[in-house]
């Protein structure tokens, strides 16, 4: 297997959005939208695994639709909450086909949740299975989509997802899982927090696992402090997330990669894990 890191331009959120304060969900979303200070850019990543079984991607990235008048609808927290530069080169079709790969030749396409900076990307995936979690498929859905910040009505008219419910054996510390390949090397885990039904994406190599986390932490350094951002709905979740992940990297050797960690690409490519940080050379 090798993993690509996909890069599908650049976000700015909140200065507080990644470490959010105040103690319920509500309130730290309102702590976080009234902020008048924001990050720097920071990377829009998707993941492309080539597998043997077939290529996988994790999250579209984000759509350079993005800048056209009204997208955004009349949710505060995208009006207002983040400032995205996507060019139309940078979408994850271009991108892939630079590295070589057709978009319609991808077997599986995971999205870890719904935000549109990991889903805005569904359009170049027609011939796919795309897999999301059903929890964060009713969540994300409707006039309850949008309400909760979603925006369903920029999914393809084709779009019809399979959905994950978690049904599998443990893969300790997480209490289910969800076996992707048949080989059982690239599975998925429940990871909710930044939002209810987000999830992530194991890959095991031959010495060490790769963790795509998405937006379970902005930085690998904020989710070994266990630092909560400022949009989880519920803290107390995302917090037991965060130990879980903790307690995984902890006892394997783990990349992990969340998807806007400006570190993230450096990361895989040195083959650093999260307790071994030491730089290792690639594996071709």
């Amino acid at each position: 297997m090798r993993i690509h890191a996909i890069q599908t331009g650049t976000v700015a959120v909140k200065s507080q959005q990644p470490s959010g304060v105040g103690r319920s969900g509500k309130t730290r979303l309102l702590r976080t939208m009234l902020d008048r200070n924001w990050t720097e850019p920071l990377p829009i990543f998707a993941w492309l695994i080539e597998h043997p079984e077939g290529l996988i991607v994790v999250d579209t990235g984000e759509t350079s639709r993005v800048a056209e008048p009204g997208y955004w609808g009349w949710h505060p927290y995208f009006r207002f909450g983040l400032k995205e530069e996507v060019a139309p080169e940078d979408e994850i079709g271009p991108q892939l086909r630079k590295l070589g790969f057709d978009p319609l030749d991808v077997r599986w396409v995971v999205l870890t949740h719904f935000h549109t900076d990991h889903a805005g990307g569904l359009a170049h995936f027609p011939a796919s299975e795309i897999l999301v979690s059903d929890s964060e498929l009713r969540a994300a859905s409707g006039l309850r989509g949008r309400l909760n910040g979603y925006l369903p009505h920029r999914w393809p008219e084709w779009f019809n997802p399979t959905t994950v419910t978690f049904s599998e054996a443990a893969v300790q510390p997480f209490p289910a899982s969800h076996p992707l390949t048949r080989a059982g090397d690239v599975v998925l885990v429940p990871t909710p927090g930044h939002t209810g039904g987000h999830l992530s994406v194991i890959v095991h190599e031959a010495d060490q696992d790769v963790f795509l986390a998405g937006d379970t932490s902005y930085t690998q350094q904020l989710m070994m402090d266990g630092v909560v951002d400022g949009v989880a709905p519920d803290p107390a979740v995302a917090a037991l997330t965060l130990g879980r992940i903790r307690k995984y990297v902890s006892e394997r050797p783990t990349i992990y990669l969340p998807s806007h960690d400006p570190d993230s690409r450096r990361r895989l490519e040195m083959r650093m894990t999260a307790t071994r940080p030491q730089p290792r050379p690639a594996v071709a």
